[in-house]
């Protein structure tokens, strides 16, 4: 299914079960297991699971200045070490309101984030 060209990429249930899922690794989880690390059955290609995650994912909403690197669009980019990407297992932190409980899952092995062009981190 993902192979297919209409497939759209996505997780998220709009923070609706915090406590019991977290969907945050979705975007790096299906880099590395899909395109490095998978041993059964074929690996998907490392440039069609971006361009699923970008340029496919941006046209379907109509983000019309976002999803490919180009003059005039807002240039939001992620350099990563594909080598050395990784999702860390969730982690249950308490910092909502009253004490609230949610689930965060950090990834390793993004190097730098630029927004609108601008390094963020």
């Amino acid at each position: 299914m993902l192979a297919d060209e209409h497939t759209i990429c996505g997780l998220g249930d709009g923070g609706a079960h915090v406590a019991t899922i977290c969907d945050a690794s979705y975007p790096t989880f299906l880099l590395t297991h899909w395109a490095r690390d998978r041993t059964r059955g074929e690996r998907l290609p490392l440039e069609a699971l971006v361009r699923k995650q970008t340029s496919d994912t941006a046209r379907f909403y109509g983000l019309h200045d976002r999803g490919v690197v180009a003059p005039g669009y807002r240039a939001d980019l992620n350099v990563v070490a594909f080598g050395s990407l990784q999702v860390s297992r969730p982690e249950l932190v308490h910092d909502l309101p009253a004490g609230g409980r949610r689930l965060v899952q950090r990834a390793a092995g993004y190097r730098h984030t630029f927004v609108s062009g601008v390094e963020v981190s």
